[in-house]
C-alpha cells in the first residue's frame, strides 16, 4: 500500500538529532494524498532535536498503466513545486549507468554536505529557524536495464515494464531465453566466484558490521527500546461510590498522560499525535508541560506552538498522525494517536498493514519486540453536540475484529478510573494494536480506583452493586460495554427495581471486548465454563453496545447460550441531544427495560406497569425534545443509588 513513506520516515527521525534517513519516493506514490502532504512535514522537523528526512523521488515516468502527473509537467513546473513546499531538490537524470553513478555520488555528497550544515547551524542558533532542506530527483526510464523489447513491445521506458514484464510459458518455454539473456546482462561471475561467494575484491570494501544498512538498530527498533517510566495511575484516580460524581474521563487521563510526557522528557521516547483534536478531545493538561512542534511561522495568537513538544497534532491528517506514529514506535519509542472515533476510519488499511507486519516479524526471531500501536478513540458517536450523522462511526471495532488475535486488543472503559488502568496496561504492552474506545463528555463516574483496577484485570465482570441475583441463577442478564451503554444500562435497572423488584437482574460490563470470544479464538476469551458462569446458559441476554450489534453476535456465536438482544449503534443519528441519539438507535433506558419485559413470563402486573411507564416516557421525550430541544427531565436528573 502505496503513500506511506515519507509519514514513516519523519517519525523515525523524530527525537533522533543524529539520524538521516533517506527516502525513496516513486513518481506513482507521490499522487496519493499521504504522500502529498507528507511533503509540509519538514515545518514541524526541529533542526536540533530531530534528525534529517531526504527524499529521494524517483521519476520514471509511468505507474501500471498510465503516465506519473509529476512526470508529465516542466522541469520548472516541477522544481518550483517542491521548492514552494520548503524543499530545495537537485535533479540527478540517468543517460547512461555509469553517467548515472557519477552524478548521484557527486550530489550525495553535496546534500551530505548541506544537511551538515543545516545541523551546524541549528544547534548554534539560540531561536531555531526552519531551514531549506535538500532533496534529490532522480530521472530514470521505467524498467531501465531491463529488457528493451519482449514479444515486438517496447518494454524498457514504457509502463509495460511495470508488474511482470516478462511471461514464461512453462510449457514451451517461451521467453525463457530473454529473462536469461537479461539477468547474466548483470554479469554475476565478476561478484562471485564458482561457489557463489563474494570475491574478496568486493568484500574488502564492505562496510563493517557497525555500518551495514540492514543491521542498524533504527531498522529493528526494539534493539533501541527504552522502557516508557510511567507514574502510578492509581494517583490520578478519582474518589468515587457509584455514581456520586461527573468527571470527564479523557481529561482525567490527559493528567497522566501530561505527567507520563513529563517523566520521559529525558529519554525524549514519547509521543501524542492527533489531527488538530488534542483541544477537542480535552486533553488541555498536556500543554501544562509541553508544546504543540511546529517549525513554521508563528503568530501572537497561536496557542501551545513550539519548536519541539510532545504533541504531534499541527497537521490535520490522520493518515500522517499514523504514519509518524508507526515510524515513531518502529525505530524504538512509544505513542498515542488519539482521533476521533469516526474519522479514525480513514486509516482503516494503514491499520491493516501494520497489523500483517507485526504477525509476519512475530515469526522472525532475530526481529525484536517494539511498544504497541496505541489508538485512543474520542468524540464518539453518541455524543457529538454541534456536529452530526458524519461524526458517528464506530466501525473500526469490527475492522480490528477482523485481525489476527496475536495481535488485535479492543476495550471500551466505562469510565475515568477504567480508562485510567487500561491505559497504563496499553503503555507498558507490546507488539499489539490496542484500540481504546473513551469518552471526553461530563459522565458518572462509577468505580473506585480499586474497583477498577480488578475490573480491568478480569476484564468483564458482574457488578454486584448493580444486581439483585444474590449471585444465584437471574431471571435476566443485563449486559453492556462502553460508557454510554453502561450508563443506560444502569438506568434501566432502576426502573426494573422500582417497577418490578422482585425480578432478579445481573448487570455484566465488559472492558475488554475479546473476553466475549472462546478461548481456544482468543487469548483473551473465556473458557465456556467462564463465560456460562457469568451469562447463564439460556437466561435472555439483553446486551447494550457501543458499536453496531453485529459485534456482539459475531463474537459470542458459538457460545451455549443464543437467548441474546443486542441493542447499539444502528446508522440512526443527527445534531442532537445525547439522550435523543441513545432513543433513535433504540439503546436507551426505555427501550432497554421494553426489551427485558418481552423475554419475562412472571410477575405479569408489575411488568405491565412497567411498560407503560417506559412507553410514557418515550412518548415525553418525542415531544419535548422536537419542541425545546432539550432532553427530559426524568433523564436529566437520573442518579444512581446501590441496591440495599
Amino acid at each position: 500500500e502505496l503513500g506511506y513513506s515519507l509519514a514513516h520516515s519523519f517519525g523515525a527521525v523524530l527525537d533522533n538529532p543524529n539520524l538521516i534517513v533517506s527516502c525513496i519516493v516513486g513518481d506513482g506514490e507521490a499522487e496519493t494524498g499521504p504522500l502529498a502532504t507528507s511533503w509540509h512535514l519538514n515545518k514541524i522537523i526541529n533542526p536540533k532535536t530531530d534528525g534529517v528526512v531526504l527524499p529521494i523521488l524517483h521519476l520514471n515516468g509511468y505507474k501500471i498503466s498510465n503516465p506519473t502527473l509529476l512526470s508529465r509537467i516542466p522541469r520548472s513546473e516541477l522544481k518550483a513545486f517542491l521548492k514552494g513546499c520548503g524543499w530545495n531538490p537537485y535533479f540527478v537524470e540517468a543517460s547512461s549507468e555509469l553517467v548515472a553513478h557519477e552524478k548521484m555520488a557527486t550530489v550525495m555528497d553535496q546534500v551530505i554536505a548541506d544537511i551538515k550544515t543545516i545541523k551546524k547551524n541549528a544547534r548554534k542558533a539560540k531561536v531555531v529557524e526552519r531551514p531549506v532542506y535538500p532533496m534529490i530527483v532522480f530521472i530514470s526510464k521505467k524498467g531501465w536495464t531491463g529488457p528493451k523489447i519482449v514479444e515486438e513491445k517496447e518494454i524498457e521506458g514504457t509502463f509495460r515494464a511495470h508488474q511482470v514484464p516478462i511471461v514464461i510459458n512453462r510449457e514451451t518455454g517461451e521467453n525463457l531465453d530473454i529473462l536469461e539473456s537479461w539477468l547474466k546482462s548483470y554479469g554475476p561471475e565478476e561478484l562471485f566466484d564458482v561457489n557463489g561467494i563474494l570475491k574478496e575484491t568486493f568484500a574488502s570494501i564492505l562496510p563493517d558490521v557497525d555500518h551495514k544498512l540492514f543491521d542498524r538498530p533504527y531498522t529493528n527498533g526494539g534493539k533501541l527500546l527504552h522502557e516508557l517510566e510511567l507514574p502510578d495511575y492509581r494517583d490520578y484516580g478519582l474518589k468515587v461510590k457509584h455514581g456520586n460524581l461527573e468527571a470527564q474521563d479523557m481529561t482525567v487521563l490527559a493528567t497522566f498522560l501530561r505527567d507520563t510526557i513529563k517523566m520521559n522528557a529525558k529519554n525524549a521516547n514519547f509521543k501524542i499525535f492527533a489531527p488538530d483534536e488534542t483541544m477537542s478531545n480535552r486533553m488541555a493538561p498536556l500543554f501544562e508541560v509541553t508544546n504543540r512542534q511546529w517549525n513554521g511561522v508563528k503568530l501572537s495568537n497561536d496557542e501551545f506552538l513550539g519548536e519541539s513538544g510532545g504533541v504531534i497534532d499541527s497537521v490535520l491528517s490522520e493518515h500522517i498522525c499514523e504514519g509518524m506514529l508507526e515510524g515513531y514506535i518502529l525505530t524504538g519509542r512509544h505513542g498515542i494517536f488519539d482521533s476521533y472515533e469516526a474519522f479514525i476510519r480513514v486509516v482503516d488499511s494503514m491499520i491493516s498493514q501494520h497489523a500483517k507486519w507485526l504477525k509476519v516479524t512475530s515469526e522472525l526471531p532475530w526481529r525484536e519486540s517494539i511498544s504497541s500501536l496505541n489508538l485512543l478513540l474520542t468524540s464518539h458517536c453518541w455524543q457529538q453536540d454541534h456536529n452530526g450523522y458524519t461524526h458517528q462511526d464506530p466501525g473500526l471495532i469490527n475492522h480490528i475484529l477482523t485481525k489476527k488475535p496475536s495481535v488485535a486488543r479492543i476495550y471500551l472503559p466505562p469510565d475515568a478510573n477504567t480508562l485510567l488502568s487500561t491505559m497504563d496496561h496499553c503503555l507498558r504492552s507490546k507488539d499489539y494494536i490496542n484500540v481504546v474506545v473513551a469518552s471526553k463528555h461530563p459522565r458518572p463516574q462509577w468505580l473506585s480506583i480499586k474497583e477498577a483496577e480488578e475490573h480491568c484485570r478480569r476484564g468483564v465482570g458482574v457488578w454486584n452493586w448493580a444486581s439483585n441475583d444474590g449471585g444465584k441463577e437471574p431471571d435476566v442478564v443485563l449486559a453492556c460495554s462502553g460508557e454510554t451503554p453502561t450508563l443506560e444500562a444502569l438506568a434501566a435497572v432502576t426502573i426494573l427495581r422500582e417497577y418490578v423488584p422482585k425480578l432478579k437482574v445481573r448487570l455484566i460490563n465488559v472492558v475488554d471486548l475479546f473476553r466475549l470470544t472462546p478461548n481456544k479464538v482468543h487469548p483473551h476469551g473465556l473458557t465456556d465454563a467462564q463465560y456460562d458462569k457469568i451469562f447463564t446458559k439460556n437466561k435472555p441476554i439483553i446486551f447494550a453496545f457501543h458499536g453496531y450489534p453485529s459485534v456482539i453476535h459475531e463474537l459470542t456465536y458459538n457460545r451455549t447460550n443464543q437467548n441474546l438482544h443486542v441493542h447499539g449503534y444502528v446508522e440512526e443519528g443527527t445534531i442532537t441531544t445525547p439522550f435523543d441519539m441513545r432513543v433513535q438507535n433504540r439503546l436507551d433506558r426505555f427501550n432497554l427495560v421494553l426489551d427485558v419485559l418481552k423475554y419475562m413470563t412472571k410477575y405479569d402486573k408489575e411488568c405491565l406497569e412497567a411498560k407503560k411507564y417506559c412507553n410514557k416516557m418515550l412518548k415525553k421525550h418525542e415531544s419535548t425534545i422536537g419542541e425545546t430541544g432539550v432532553d427530559i427531565n426524568e433523564v436529566r436528573n437520573w442518579k444512581w443509588t446501590d441496591f440495599k
